[in-house]
């Protein structure tokens, strides 16, 4: 209950915030409801924007549980197809009860039994909305890409050194799904400011 929007059309809003309008007016639009998360609009572009809660951080964010986070994403076609999948699993168990343990016990399961679409190639997602409440920390964060490429190391694109734009972004990073997320910020948020 914590975690629902009673406002259907502020989250309709909030999930296109995620990417510029150009990509965002078109898309697939999820919402979360008590069962899940449900299309409330058909897309035309292949791409899918919803709003994301804390338990999609990894498994150690002190935040995991925190009602008060809203990350609105908006997945490109190879995403919505193969990492999209992994937010729709995590809200299931998050919904039916299950603890932090047992969501991981069970995505891990998931893995192994090749029960979730593979990565594919060129899976990307916007996160550049103003709206966005990643952490209590520091509240929005900043308007990035999110770049989806099998489990490597930061070093392989040159992350996290001294004047690189790329970011380790550890969302993932096989705890336990098999993915490494790179986040490269982006100048203007998704309203052009």
């Amino acid at each position: 209950e914590q975690y629902l929007i009673t406002d259907r059309n502020a989250e309709i809003a909030l999930a296109r915030s995620a990417a510029p309008d150009s990509i965002s007016r078109d898309a697939k639009i999820l919402v979360l409801g008590r069962q899940g998360y449900e299309t409330v609009v058909e897309g035309k572009n292949g791409f899918v924007c919803v709003v994301e809660r804390a338990w999609m951080s990894p498994s150690d964010h002190p935040e995991f549980w925190n009602p008060k986070l809203r990350g609105p994403i908006c997945f490109n076609p190879a995403a919505a197809r193969s990492i999209l999948p992994l937010t729709i699993k995590r809200t299931e168990w998050v919904l039916a009860g299950l603890s932090k343990a047992q969501i991981m016990d069970s995505l891990k399961a998931a893995v192994d039994r090749k029960e979730l679409p593979a990565l594919e190639p060129g899976a990307m997602s916007y996160m550049m909305s103003k709206q966005a409440y990643l952490t209590d920390d520091d509240g929005h964060n900043m308007a990035h890409l999110m770049i989806y490429v099998p489990l490597t190391q930061g070093a392989a694109w040159g992350a996290d050194l001294p004047g690189s734009p790329v970011m380790f972004g550890g969302q993932f990073q096989g705890a336990p799904e098999p993915v490494t997320v790179f986040l490269v910020p982006v100048e203007k948020w998704s309203d052009g400011t």
